[in-house]
C-alpha cells in the first residue's frame, strides 16, 4: 500500500512542481506591475533580473555539477547560446514590450498560446506524435484548441462584474476611475489606441514563438547532458542564464540612456529585480528543466494557463481587481483544455510503460550508447534461444 501511495507520488511529482512553477512566476506578474508602476524601465527590470539570476544559480552549478563543465562542448555552448535569446532576450523583451503597448490581461492572455504554438512546433520537428487514429491523441488534440479558445474569450468578452470576496487593498494606488492596470500613458490619443493594440498583439505572438523554441531547445539541450551520464539542471540554467544576463544587459545599456533609472534602493524596484531574479529565473527555471527532462517541452508548456487564473485571483486579493464573467469563462475553459492535454500526454506515457517495464531492461555497460533491449512476452518463453529477434530502442 505504501510503495503504491509512494510510486503515485512519484509520479504527480512534475505536475505538482509545473504547479509551483506557475505560482512563482504569477508573483513575478504582480512585482512587475508594481515596479512599473513605481516609473521602472521595463529594459532594466529584464537586465537586472537575469544578472541576479546568473548570480544566484552559477555558483552552485560550479560547486554542485563541477564535472558536468569538464566536458562541455561548442555545441553546447552554442544551444546555451540560443536558450538566452529565445527563453531570455527576446521572450521577456517581447513580453515586456506587449505588456506596455496593451495590459496585463491582455498579454497573460495571448501567453497561452505557447500550448498550441509548442504543439504545432514539435510535431513538426517530430518530436511529437499527433496521433489522430487514437483516443489519447484527439483529446490531447482538443484540449489545445479549448485552451486557445479560452484566452481568446478572455480577449474578446469582458462580461459583467462578478461580486467575490475583496480585502480592498491597492498596492498599486491608482486614482483613475476605472482602475485599469494599462501601461499606456493616459495622454495617448484615441486613434493611436488600436495601432498599439495591433503592435503589440506582434510583439505578444513573437513572445509565445521564443518562449516555445526556448522549450524545444532546452530539452534537446538537456538531453545531451543526459547522454554524458551527468545530472545537469543546475548547469543547463546557468549557461543559458549566463546568456541571457550578457545579452539584456547588452541590450539595456545601449538603448536606455537614463542612468538614473539603473540604482536600486531598499524598495519596490529591488524587491522585483531580486524575486523575479533568483526565485522567477533561478529556481523555477531549475523546476523547469527537471520537468522538460522528464516530461517533454509540451508538457511544460500546457500549464502556462494556469498562471492567468493565479494572476486574477493575486489581483483580486492585492491589486483590487475585479473579476468579470469572462475571465471565469476563460478560466474554466484553460484549466479544461489544460486537464485534457495532460490527460492525453499521461496515457501515451503509459502505453509506452506497459511496453517497456523496467525489470526487462537490460543495459549494455561496454556500448558508447545506452542500449535498452526490450523482450517480447513470447521471447521470454523462449528465452534460451539466442537468435530471437528484439526490438531496441537507442537513447
Amino acid at each position: 500500500m505504501k510503495k503504491a501511495i509512494f510510486e503515485t507520488l512519484d509520479g504527480l511529482k512534475p505536475a505538482m512542481l509545473m504547479v509551483v512553477v506557475q505560482i512563482g512566476f504569477s508573483a513575478v506578474n504582480v512585482l512587475y506591475k508594481l515596479a512599473v508602476n513605481d516609473g521602472m524601465s521595463l529594459k532594466i527590470i529584464i537586465a537586472y533580473r537575469f544578472t541576479f539570476a546568473t548570480a544566484f544559480i552559477l555558483p552552485l552549478a560550479l560547486i554542485l555539477e563541477r564535472d558536468v563543465w569538464k566536458n562541455i562542448s561548442w555545441m553546447v555552448l552554442f544551444q546555451a547560446f540560443l536558450c538566452g535569446l529565445f527563453g531570455a532576450s527576446l521572450a521577456q523583451n517581447f513580453y515586456l514590450k506587449s505588456l506596455a503597448l496593451t495590459s496585463p490581461t491582455f498579454i497573460s492572455a495571448m501567453f497561452n498560446l505557447v500550448p498550441a504554438i509548442t504543439f504545432i512546433l514539435t510535431v513538426s520537428l517530430r518530436m511529437e506524435r499527433l496521433n489522430l487514429g487514437k483516443k489519447a491523441g484527439k483529446i490531447k488534440l482538443l484540449g489545445a484548441l479549448m485552451g486557445m479558445c479560452g484566452a481568446l474569450l478572455l480577449i474578446f468578452y469582458k462580461g459583467v462584474e462578478i461580486p467575490i470576496f475583496s480585502t480592498h487593498i491597492d498596492l498599486l494606488h491608482r486614482h483613475n476611475e476605472n482602475g485599469s492596470t494599462s501601461l499606456l500613458s493616459p495622454s495617448s490619443p484615441p486613434h493611436n489606441e488600436s495601432k498599439n493594440h495591433a503592435l503589440g498583439s506582434l510583439f505578444a505572438v513573437g513572445s509565445c514563438i521564443s518562449f516555445s523554441l526556448w522549450l524545444i531547445i532546452q530539452a534537446k539541450m538537456s538531453e545531451r547532458f543526459t547522454n554524458l551520464h551527468y545530472s545537469s539542471h543546475y548547469s543547463c540554467t546557468a549557461l543559458m542564464l549566463l546568456m541571457g544576463s550578457i545579452q539584456t544587459l547588452a541590450y539595456a545599456l545601449c538603448t536606455e540612456r537614463d542612468w538614473t533609472q539603473w540604482r536600486l534602493g531598499w524598495n519596490i524596484r529591488l524587491l522585483t529585480v531580486a524575486y523575479s531574479g533568483i526565485v522567477g529565473s533561478g529556481l523555477m527555471i531549475v523546476l523547469m528543466t527537471w520537468c522538460l527532462k522528464m516530461r517533454g517541452p509540451l508538457f511544460v508548456s500546457v500549464f502556462n494557463p494556469l498562471m492567468l487564473v493565479l494572476v486574477a485571483l493575486a489581483g483580486s486579493l492585492l491589486l483590487n481587481e475585479m473579476l468579470h464573467l469572462g475571465t471565469i469563462l476563460a478560466a474554466v475553459s484553460i484549466v479544461l483544455g489544460l486537464y485534457m492535454v495532460l490527460w492525453g500526454k499521461a496515457q501515451e506515457v503509459k502505453k509506452i510503460t506497459q511496453l517497456a517495464p523496467l525489470d526487462q531492461i537490460i543495459e549494455e555497460p561496454q556500448s558508447s550508447s545506452l542500449e535498452i533491449v526490450v523482450a517480447s512476452k513470447l521471447e521470454n518463453i523462449n528465452s534460451n534461444d539466442n537468435n530471437s529477434n528484439s526490438s531496441s530502442i537507442m537513447k
